[in-house]
């Protein structure tokens, strides 16, 4: 049968279908009689205004979805029908809180037909869920005879009418709902882990950012004046932000400040006050308007698997509850009513802007039920110097406001309502971080020399213009890494020559003589820009190994012309150090040296100031580089082996998966085997070989690197003082001597043999 489609509806056809329906359901909802004649009554009024054969409706109750009213379907299903959470397309939609529009039912994998019902007839399918509370309640679908998709505007009424049908489910006691305010399961103490997102401890009492705002009224009675109270909170709103902005407190600038223009763009974005307008345009109160286009928003972050794209969609989710809280007077988050004592913050997520209204002071820590490295209230927290621990789940469940808690990022643990012993521990923690944290600030000026007189290169890895500040606090001898893409992933647009020429300039002057090695921007993969528009060829199963790094900039060299230039200009009469990622074939370097060399020769053709000179580097990640030394080695002046990409390529393990963390293992003899020979490969060859990664920052496993033949490391600020205080105490030639055996001895992995061998030869480690 050959599909038939009705002409599509504009958006404003779709206002006033919505309107229309709402007009008759606020009609419907004012009668006095039973809710089940209302649904019954509903499904008619939907079915008839979206020209649909089928209207039903399920609703959740005793845990599974039941048919509770229908139009099309047999009249004797209905309070039968039952489907369990995930079940068919109706459970689908309930598990995943989001819509469905099928053009052919039955060939979607989560189909099951119910021949009870009489729905093998309809081949046409739509569906959105009834969300209550940021839960699903119910499903609304409809169903059609022929195969054709309902347009999107037609899906985007009913999920305007599944609000409104929210409040009458709840309101008529139909739906097992939890109540907001539920106690934790738990009483006694708790320990929990999470995502690290910024490192530190903190002691304080539970205090949950806001509670959550109830829409009891959703139908509007008059239009203009709900849309007079949204215009009148986004004024009011956009001050708040303005003024934010302007007291932060981090200094004349920063990534963060990039942070909050970016997220006040968003505050005066002109399409999200227009889907909110249109919302009302339907007949919808301001309250309800505001959160059916925050559903909207949060159904489309649950469908995106690019994580800077769900930190920007956190930020509209942030600004979306500093509205509602506007329009509908509920002004009462914790910030507002201040903090009375030591706090330990708890959010879903946060806003950059909502951190900042919080005491300072107070506030010890952040705990996050969502969150990411990169998301825009980390980088804020990091500037603010308040510890974050991310993805920390059911916290409510958990949690009761005013409970003490211990938050310790450094081991990734939350202790809730601690033991004595528990809390006894932790101060012991506290104070002997405390004590060592000022023994490797006495060390600061001292240099990483071995006791057999060997000096170790020791650097730190950057990515914000005020991480340059750890090299006066650590002592380090330069920046081994500095991450050029975080002012890519931090901003709203591609960044323009003159302010990456900025930052740049700023991280050199900062730095002084110490060197600055810039790694070109790595960006592609899991690292996905929302600017950079992808094809759906362009979509990859294994973005980590994927088109990324250099591969994406050699493509797009458009991108890496720009940066050339403002990296040179940047360095005008100092020497650049340019390191390039991802490098896994020799032709690669030579067409990025190359781009870098024509770009060269156009400044000096216009008359501009150049580096003094400039000094090629190369990321080795990709084992196959390791082939090809002989090619690569005569193009660099230095080479640094990327320990963390590495080891999951050559243990074809991602760090990222819990079931293969003990397969990713640094201390393991094949990865200080491979090391091992690049250090040979490198000898004779006027080339600095160095690590970067996390790997050089652990004592242990730094102590492995020196003994196989590595002599500078690059690690985070916070790991100087631990290694360096490691190197002080070592004797260098006894390792390497006690190494080279070790290496070759046939043991499969190297943390225990080495562990004796650092306590029997009192080297610190920790």
């Amino acid at each position: 049968m050959n599909a038939t489609r009705r002409p599509e509806r504009s958006s404003s056809t779709a206002v006033v279908a919505a309107r229309k329906i709402l007009q008759r359901l606020h009609e419907v909802m004012a009668a006095r009689t039973p809710a089940q004649v209302k649904l019954n009554q509903i499904c008619e009024i939907i079915a008839s205004e979206l020209s649909s054969e089928v209207c039903s409706v399920y609703l959740l109750r005793e845990g599974m979805l039941e048919l509770f009213a229908t139009r099309g379907l047999k009249q004797e299903a209905v309070h039968v029908t039952r489907l369990a959470l995930g079940e068919g397309l109706v459970g689908t939609i309930a598990a995943n809180v989001e819509a469905l529009n099928l053009e052919e039912a039955s060939s979607h994998r989560d189909f099951a037909h119910r021949p009870e019902t009489g729905e093998d007839l309809f081949r046409s399918f739509a569906g959105v869920p009834i969300v209550r509370r940021e839960r699903a309640i119910g499903v609304l679908c409809v169903q059609h005879h022929d195969p054709r998709g309902y347009e999107e505007v037609e899906v985007e009424a009913l999920q305007t009418v599944a609000m409104v049908l929210a409040e009458l489910i709840s309101h008529a006691g139909l739906v097992d709902e939890n109540p907001g305010d539920t106690r934790p399961l738990e009483t006694g103490a708790t320990i929990i882990s999470g995502l690290q997102l910024v490192m530190g401890m903190g002691r304080g009492h539970a205090v949950f950012h806001q509670p959550r705002i109830i829409i009891e009224h959703t139908v509007a009675e008059d239009i203009e004046v709900e849309r007079q109270r949204v215009y009148s909170a986004f004024t009011r709103m956009r001050e708040q932000i303005d003024r934010m902005a302007g007291q932060a407190e981090f200094g004349v600038d920063g990534e963060h400040k990039e942070v909050l223009e970016t997220y006040k763009m968003f505050a005066y974005d002109e399409g999200w006050s227009r889907r909110i307008n249109e919302a009302i345009d339907a007949g919808l109160t301001a309250e309800a308007a505001i959160e059916r286009v925050q559903q909207r928003t949060r159904m489309r972050m649950r469908q995106i698997d690019d994580p800077l794209l769900q930190d920007r969609m956190h930020d509209l989710e942030d600004l979306s509850n500093r509205l509602l809280r506007i329009v509908s007077g509920q002004l009462g988050t914790a910030a507002q009513l201040g903090l009375r004592q030591d706090t330990i913050l708890i959010a879903r997520n946060l806003g950059p802007a909502e951190l900042l209204e919080y005491d300072r002071r107070r506030l010890k820590g952040l705990v996050l039920e969502e969150g990411s490295l990169t998301a825009h209230v980390t980088i804020v927290a990091r500037a603010m110097g308040v510890p974050v621990l991310g993805r920390v789940k059911n916290t409510r469940h958990l949690i009761n406001e005013g409970d003490l808690l211990l938050l310790d990022v450094n081991q990734n643990r939350l202790y809730i309502r601690p033991s004595v012993p528990m809390d006894e521990a932790f101060e012991s923690g506290l104070a002997i971080t405390q004590k060592r944290r000022a023994a490797y600030a006495a060390l600061r000026d001292k240099a990483p020399i071995t006791r057999d007189q060997q000096r170790i290169e020791l650097m730190v890895n950057a990515g914000l213009r005020d991480d340059v500040a750890a090299l006066d606090v650590t002592g380090a001898d330069g920046i081994g890494l500095f991450r050029t893409e975080f002012q890519f992933l931090v901003s709203a647009t591609l960044p323009q020559r003159e302010r990456q020429q900025r930052l740049y300039r700023d991280v050199l002057d900062a730095a002084g003589d110490r060197p600055v090695i810039f790694r070109t921007v790595d960006i592609g993969g899991d690292k996905a820009l929302p600017y950079l528009r992808k094809s759906d060829s362009d979509q990859e199963e294994n973005p980590a190994m994927g088109w990324r790094a250099l591969r994406l900039a050699l493509e797009r060299d458009g991108l890496l012309k720009v940066q050339a230039r403002a990296l040179m200009e940047a360095a005008a009469g100092r020497t650049l150090h340019v390191m390039f990622p991802m490098i896994s074939e020799p032709w690669e370097l030579m067409e990025a040296k190359m781009l870098f060399q024509r770009q060269h020769d156009w400044l000096a053709q216009h008359g501009r100031k150049l580096p003094r000179a400039i000094r090629y580097g190369a990321m080795l990640e990709v084992p196959a580089l390791a082939e090809t030394l002989d090619f690569v080695l005569p193009e660099l002046d230095f080479l640094s082996i990327g320990t963390n990409d590495l080891t999951q390529f050559l243990f074809a393990a991602d760090r990222a998966n819990p079931k293969l963390a003990l397969r990713y293992d640094w201390m393991g003899v094949a990865i200080l085997r491979f090391i091992s020979r690049v250090v040979k490969a490198c000898e004779g060859h006027d080339v600095t070989l160095g690590v970067c990664g996390e790997m050089g920052g652990r004592t242990l496993e730094a102590m492995a690197l020196l003994g196989i033949g590595i002599s500078r490391l690059s690690i985070t600020p916070a790991s100087v003082g631990p290694v360096k205080a490691m190197i002080r105490s070592l004797d260098l030639a006894a390792l390497r001597a006690y190494c080279g055996d070790l290496v070759q001895s046939g043991t499969q992995n190297l943390r225990e043999p080495l562990t004796q061998w650092a306590s029997a030869h009192n080297v610190e480690i920790n």
